[in-house]
């Protein structure tokens, strides 16, 4: 069985000719191949230990299992596409969520495992009948609204959370990551929220020399003193140690919040796996539901185990495109030492001293960029907003998710927020479009433009990427995500 964990050396394996392509089923030398995927870990670093931070999860834990994931992605797809598997930010504003409503870490994770079996199975079934049973489901105007509405629901964690505990730490955090993202070129510009959080680890530290402890609500708390940057954990933490692990908790309010995350992880994958069939010029038809299914079952292990959900990551897309170096044996590399950050408790002890002030600068960059995200899709597929099949249910679920409006169905249960802002983008859509007179349905019922293209075998209009490339694929980067999900 084929399961491409087999390579052959490209040319002498030191430097490829200028111009030449290291396929994904070559590589380099071992010492280079090894270089490579530390290259990719750094890529995907500023996400992917962001956003465990902001779910409430272990980071040792998340960048533990983020190489799991990676090799059980790779295994699947038979190594025909490479692609790095992180934390992904989607889930944050669930997270949120579900802490809001009184859930522990086992609560957010037993709704996120239930993601991942979803998405699995939304992998099979594109695997069996082809992408068009999504489009069919999620046109543009729903997955857009869906992936807007999931954005702007965090400002309120933001706003209330993460920002009052030091302000202007915030602040000058907030204006060095913007100026980081737009004005740095190449791998900097991937890395512009890990950037940020350095600086506002630098400037906390500083600020605590200069003015001593800060007068502020701590989490959401009443107002105490403390550090702006508190070290004691990081002194108490072993240097060698597996993570913390817990089983996860089902419950339906949380599931049912958490569910609408499956429309942008399917996007997401959908736009990834279009861009690296166009960077290698592998066409990649025939493993778009394998690497959906391969997604949502490391999800799956993954939460089994109290660690976050994963996603491709588009931050490793930029390292290719700039090394042109496809190698899945990179990739390996880079779960690799994944797995071996995973095992330094001390590490995680020091991303999780990342102060609030911090992560309120980065994260009303970060929330805002995952919420435009959806109206990317939108322009990507030309959808007319002028008509009101799209205006209606997408209006009234993005009013519903970023407001926090709640129905309650019963004393014990009650739909608010994301989830019903979700269900009523998706079913308002549907049930208009029956009722609708024919001119209003002449549009293309697509998930996005770059999906379409892939499906017809045309090059489509370039690759996804979380940070301003031409892809439709939502981030959730993410420190997306993006920025980074991721």
């Amino acid at each position: 069985m084929n399961l491409g964990v087999r390579w052959t050396l490209h040319g002498d394996g030191r430097n490829p000719a200028p111009g030449a392509v290291v396929r994904p089923d070559e590589r380099l030398s071992w010492p280079r191949t090894a270089g490579l995927g530390a290259q990719h870990v750094v890529a995907m670093f500023g996400a992917s230990f962001v956003a465990p931070v902001l779910m409430g999860l272990d980071p040792n834990l998340a960048i533990m299992m983020s190489g799991v994931a990676t090799m059980i992605f790779l295994l699947a797809t038979r190594g025909r596409v490479p692609s790095y598997l992180g934390c992904s930010l989607s889930f944050v504003g669930v997270a949120a969520a579900i802490r809001a409503g009184g859930g522990d870490s086992a609560t957010v994770t037993g709704a996120v495992l239930v993601v991942g079996a979803a998405l699995f199975l939304a992998g099979l079934a594109v695997q069996r009948f082809g992408a068009r049973i999504i489009h069919a489901a999620m046109p543009p105007i729903v997955t857009g609204a869906v992936v807007m509405l999931i954005g702007f629901n965090l400002a309120p964690v933001t706003a209330s959370t993460y920002w009052p505990q030091d302000q202007w730490t915030a602040l000058l955090t907030m204006l060095f990551t913007g100026l980081a993202v737009v004005c740095l070129r190449g791998f900097l510009s991937r890395i512009a929220i890990f950037l940020g959080l350095v600086f506002g680890y630098l400037l906390s530290w500083v600020l605590d020399r200069v003015f001593g402890k800060i007068h502020s609500p701590l989490g959401g708390g009443e107002a105490v003193d403390h550090w702006r940057l508190d070290f004691s954990a990081v002194g108490r933490a072993d240097w060698i140690g597996l993570p913390s692990f817990h089983g996860p908790s089902f419950e339906w309010s949380a599931i049912l919040v958490a569910l609408p995350v499956v429309i942008a992880l399917i996007a997401e994958n959908a736009g990834h796996v279009k861009a690296v069939g166009e960077m290698t010029g592998d066409p990649l038809d025939d493993k778009l539901g394998t690497a959906i299914a391969a997604d949502g079952a490391a999800s799956v292990l993954s939460t089994a185990v109290g660690g976050p959900p994963n996603t491709t990551y588009s931050e490793n897309i930029g390292v290719m495109a700039a090394t042109r170096v496809y190698s899945t044996a990179a990739y390996w590399a880079a779960a690799g030492f994944a797995l071996l950050f995973g095992l330094c408790p001390k590490f995680g002890a020091v991303v999780a001293a990342i102060p609030g002030g911090v992560l309120g600068g980065i994260t009303v960059i970060l929330y805002g960029m995952i919420g435009l995200l959806g109206a990317q899709i939108w322009i990507n597929a030309k959808v007319d907003l002028s008509n009101p099949l799209n205006l209606v249910p997408a209006a009234a679920g993005i009013v519903i998710g970023v407001g926090g409006v709640s129905l309650k169905i019963t004393d014990s249960f009650e739909l608010g927020g994301i989830a019903l802002g979700t269900i009523v983008v998706i079913t308002g859509y549907h049930v208009l479009r029956a009722f609708a007179p024919a001119h209003l349905k002449e549009q293309r019922p697509l998930l996005d433009e770059g999906t379409s293209a892939y499906d017809s075998g045309s090059a489509g209009s370039g690759p996804a990427t979380r940070d301003g490339g031409k892809g439709p694929g939502p981030a959730t980067g993410d420190g997306g995500k993006s920025g980074g999900e991721r």
